[in-house]
């Protein structure tokens, strides 16, 4: 049988002499025998174990759990899939401080943002119900339009992508940003006004459609360098007028225009773009530039 010295053992696993001696004398790697000089020998069995003892260690183990290991009390099997699961909380610890040191470095603000990040998903939910009791309280909307605004749940999963988590805080900003809710509010007391006027506020697929020809003819101008407000702009406005009077056989140029100034707030649409990245829905196209460049060319 073959034996082994410390320094054997220290060049064929790669650690160093102190290591080994440490291991030995924690009884971890038993020794053999001895030399004739007293000097500590090992069989092929400590040198397998070693090894093993070594590779355990790289993979974060602590001593007990290596020696229970090496003692056959548990399994490797078993305790890899311990460490795994812990290795996968620590990931999704540190994702999640990832993305708040992200949002931080964009506002500045720590506290706000970290406390953001650790709500339940009641106290989520909470934010929107609270931002929902603010813009629509106490007025007559077209019922289905606000049972399916307060219907929208904030799902963050288990175990968020950085993404989702940044677009999370930039949600919770945004409802509760006092400019927004002011906005928002006022685009409510619109649409009470028009309901109790007769206008139907149920048409939403055509108006989705007719405004989509206006956003499409927008993105051309903004691609080809058109400054908002400028003579070639407000051209640019009257031909798309004459297009969409023809699309609802109306000659009320003024009145086709009168929706996007009214609720064309770019800040509505960008709160179902990150709803959709929280929820990991499929993504929602914004037309927030192409808003902010109608706005400005209709004067």
């Amino acid at each position: 049988m073959r034996y082994y010295s410390i320094g054997d053992l220290a060049r064929l696993t790669g650690m160093t002499v102190k290591a080994v001696r440490f291991y030995s004398d924690s009884g971890l790697v038993p020794v053999a025998g001895r030399t004739s000089g007293g000097f500590r020998c090992y069989d092929a069995d400590g040198l397998s174990r070693l090894k093993l003892l070594g590779t355990l260690r790289e993979l974060g183990f602590d001593l007990p759990t290596a020696r229970r290991v090496l003692e056959r009390e548990v399994s490797v099997a078993e305790v890899a899939r311990t460490h795994a699961e812990a290795i996968d909380a620590q990931l999704r610890v540190l994702r999640l401080r990832r993305s708040v040191l992200r949002a931080v470095a964009r506002s500045g603000e720590v506290e706000m943002v970290h406390e953001l990040a650790k709500l339940s998903e009641e106290e989520r939910q909470r934010v929107l119900d609270d931002f929902f009791e603010e813009v629509f309280g106490g007025l007559d909307l077209e019922p289905g339009f606000e049972s399916m605004m307060r219907s929208v749940r904030i799902e963050l999963p288990d175990d968020p992508s950085p993404e989702q988590v940044e677009a999370w805080i930039e949600l919770a900003n945004l409802v509760r940003d006092e400019d927004f809710r002011a906005s928002i509010r006022r685009m409510s007391e619109r649409h009470q006004e028009m309901r109790a006027e007769g206008v139907e506020m149920t048409g939403g697929e055509r108006n989705a459609e007719v405004f989509g020809i206006a956003v499409a003819r927008a993105r051309e101008a903004i691609d080809a360098g058109v400054e908002p407000g400028s003579a070639r702009s407000r051209e640019i406005v009257r031909e798309i007028s004459a297009r969409l009077a023809g699309e609802l056989g109306t000659e009320d140029a003024e009145g086709q225009w009168a929706w996007l100034r009214e609720f064309g707030d770019p800040r509505a649409e960008h709160y179902w773009v990150l709803i959709a990245r929280i929820n990991g829905w499929p993504p929602v196209p914004s037309t927030a530039d192409e808003r902010r460049w109608l706005l400005a060319s209709i004067g």
